[in-house]
């Protein structure tokens, strides 16, 4: 059994420290979405706004799938706003918009079908210690994902992003990250 120095606070204890900075950094997130909507409106754009019921990052190591990226959950209402939205488009810009909080990522992604003049702002959160694996894989396929699907596992719509370094700068410090023999994660390299 592992013995834990009672000096020293528990998981449950560091994000219970964490959750009135992470949850003002998520209304912020909020708001700042709802001002970007406002902006691309007031230009003439069609807007979806999602804030995402859950945001995790994904690799092939873990999941029953090959599929990398972001994945957000969404909820079935706004589910059936996405999906006629994302067919008709092709999306061929996006911009990424992020905040990095007590090591915790706050994002909103636009994806914009200029053709279409339709927007969507997706907005969503995930701890980046979850993130290496993807961070690994995106430097070796050189592209990564978006997949936004409902709780039930249903995906409604698929992004590629060549510029995975939008969702994750410095991406390159991961490079080695799993390169020890026994497999275990090294630290990132210092910047």
């Amino acid at each position: 059994m592992t013995e834990f120095d009672s000096d020293e606070p528990d998981y449950a204890e560091r994000i219970a420290g964490h959750s009135d900075v992470h949850q003002d950094a998520w209304i912020r997130t909020l708001e700042d979405m709802a001002a970007m909507a406002e902006e691309l409106e007031a230009e003439g754009w069609d807007v979806i706004t999602i804030a995402s019921g859950d945001t995790a990052t994904e690799n092939p190591d873990v999941g029953q799938t090959d599929r990398f990226g972001l994945v957000y959950v969404i909820p079935g209402n706004k589910a059936a706003e996405f999906e006629p939205a994302f067919e008709a488009g092709t999306w061929p810009q996006y911009k990424v918009f992020r905040q990095e909080v007590s090591n915790r990522v706050f994002i909103v992604t636009q994806f914009l079908d200029p053709e279409t003049e339709t927007a969507i702002l997706l907005a969503g959160t995930f701890e980046m210690r979850h993130a290496p694996g993807l961070i690994v894989t995106a430097l070796e396929e050189d592209e990564m994902y978006t997949y936004v699907q409902k709780l039930d596992g249903t995906v409604v719509g698929t992004f590629r992003h060549e510029d995975y370094e939008l969702f994750f700068p410095n991406a390159e410090k991961y490079r080695g990250y799993f390169d020890d023999e026994d497999g275990d994660a090294d630290e990132p390299a210092a910047e």
